[in-house]
């Protein structure tokens, strides 16, 4: 379970690729507010909160904590892949007091960077047995948003656009199947 410390500074997809991706404009040097420009807005941020909920990853840049009750006896996996960096390990050790370890621990850099692995012949501290004894910062997000969940934010935003219900009268849909199948190729399964 993680908590945001540092949100989504600037989103995957911006409102003048929305507003094109709509043909509500003809290219992008159109910067004239359109009416719409706060629901379309709103929009991109549910839908790239959709994306990463359902994909298990962070698509852009945001700083985020993970409590856990202790130290996992194996390596810790950290939520929300790719994690770029470690901004800090804080415990409460077993005498109550917040300690932060500042050594003894690495980042996997392989793959989807999210495991932290004790240096060789290290080990976690004791902790107090408390609810969040341990909380780890980190620093996550891809720098270049996968295309895919790119493309599957717009279609959301395209649907929600159209469709400013969850079922009309016309057609009963929920999101586009065409956003599934482009999620589901960057998605952690098993999670």
């Amino acid at each position: 379970m993680h908590k945001v410390i540092t949100p989504v500074a600037i989103e995957p997809v911006t409102l003048q690729e929305a507003r094109l991706h709509l043909r509500l404009i003809a290219d992008m040097a159109d910067l004239a507010p359109l009416p719409e420009d706060a629901s379309i807005t709103a929009w991109i941020v549910a839908a790239r909160e959709f994306a990463e909920h359902y994909t298990s990853r962070a698509l852009a840049p945001q700083t985020l904590e993970m409590a856990l009750d202790a130290f996992p006896a194996e390596g810790l996996d950290l939520d929300m892949p790719p994690v770029a960096s470690i901004t800090s390990i804080k415990y409460t050790d077993a005498a109550g007091a917040e300690q932060t370890l500042s050594a003894g621990y690495a980042l996997s850099t392989y793959g989807d960077a999210r495991r932290v692995s004790l240096a060789h012949g290290a080990s976690w501290p004791s902790t107090q047995d408390v609810p969040e004894a341990v909380r780890v910062r980190y620093v996550t997000g891809y720098t270049v948003t996968p295309s895919a969940a790119r493309a599957a934010i717009l279609l959301m935003v395209a649907h929600w656009y159209e469709n400013r219900q969850a079922v009309s009268s016309l057609k009963a849909e929920e999101l586009p199947m065409g956003a599934h199948d482009l999620l589901n190729t960057i998605k952690l399964w098993g999670r």
